[in-house]
């Protein structure tokens, strides 16, 4: 089986961006609870009139927020860090222009980050991650997914920090817009179980609001929580955008990134980034990972 990779950014330029990333999310430790809305505007508003405003909040381009429609309430949530200012907030709005009524705003606290650093660790030369799913093809070759923002940039996996035990190498990888990468098995000697943890992983489905999901991660283990909105627009800033996101209540701290999100047997999602920490909770974003499964023609067993 081939598989396309699509072109990485500069390899120095790269490294040099995921490192100062990674030194960033060291320090930056932020108390999270759960989002409360601000006094907005809530009622139900047409498609266009959703879609005019997720259009307006993407133009606005402001770094740390996150959008989705809440099905149930009828209005655009826009999810807002703690870096984001009042002015910035003011700035959406304007952009919005007449369709600004149909926007929400949240407050969550810290910082939204890309989670460098399920399941179990894996490292590139100079970060490290979290594996997602072990996947094989039709064919019977092994591979395993991981968020796209590890793949990017990265050629040799390990399965150790001291970086002697080889996994395999990155095979397709695509970030921004989505948020995953693939990478080959090329060592036949490691077990490639197609479990997190001990849950056994049967198939794939899709993320619903409400849903019960627990996610793996290499530096903080294993956390449960629920979905709380599909289709998230996430700004991480510096061109940094991605779609399609689910959006849960579900912790994860630096080195969580591409981790595995699943519901019982079914697994539905790659930790992609967010803000808090498993202290006190967190504000979570997952790349839906039937997308990934799609994209690259393998399935999860």
């Amino acid at each position: 089986m081939r598989i396309k990779r699509t072109t990485p950014r500069s390899g120095a330029t790269r490294r040099t961006r995921l490192l100062a990333v990674t030194t960033g999310l060291v320090a930056a430790a932020a108390v999270l609870a759960v989002p409360t809305a601000n006094a907005d505007s809530a009622g139900t508003f047409s498609a266009s009139q959703l879609s005019a405003a997720g259009d307006a909040v993407l133009k606005a381009d402001v770094p740390g927020t996150a959008w989705h429609v809440d099905q149930a309430t009828g209005a655009l949530v826009v999810t807002a860090d703690s870096t984001v200012s009042k002015a910035e907030i003011a700035k959406i709005k304007r952009e919005a222009g007449t369709n600004a009524g149909a926007i929400r705003v949240e407050r969550t606290p810290g910082k939204f980050t890309k989670l460098i650093s399920g399941g179990d660790a894996i490292y590139a030369s100079g970060w490290r991650c979290s594996l997602g799913f072990n996947v094989r093809d039709s064919a019977g070759n092994y591979y395993f997914l991981t968020a796209g923002h590890c793949t990017d940039g990265a050629g040799t996996w390990w399965s150790n920090s001291g970086r002697t035990t080889v996994l395999g190498s990155t095979a397709g990888s695509s970030f921004p817009t989505n948020d995953y990468g693939i990478v080959r098995y090329t060592n036949s000697t490691v077990t490639k179980s197609g479990t997190v943890g001990s849950q056994d992983i049967t198939s794939a489905a899709n993320a619903t609001v409400g849903m019960s999901v627990t996610r793996r991660g290499s530096t903080t283990g294993t956390h449960g929580g629920s979905v709380t909105g599909l289709n998230a627009t996430v700004n991480y800033g510096g061109g940094d955008i991605v779609y399609g996101m689910i959006r849960t209540n579900v912790c994860a701290e630096p080195g969580d990134s591409g981790g595995p999100l699943y519901s019982g047997s079914r697994a539905i999602g790659l930790t992609s980034g967010g803000s808090g920490n498993c202290s006190t909770g967190g504000t979570t974003f997952f790349q839906p990972v039937t997308e990934a499964l799609s994209a690259y023609g393998v399935s999860v067993y």
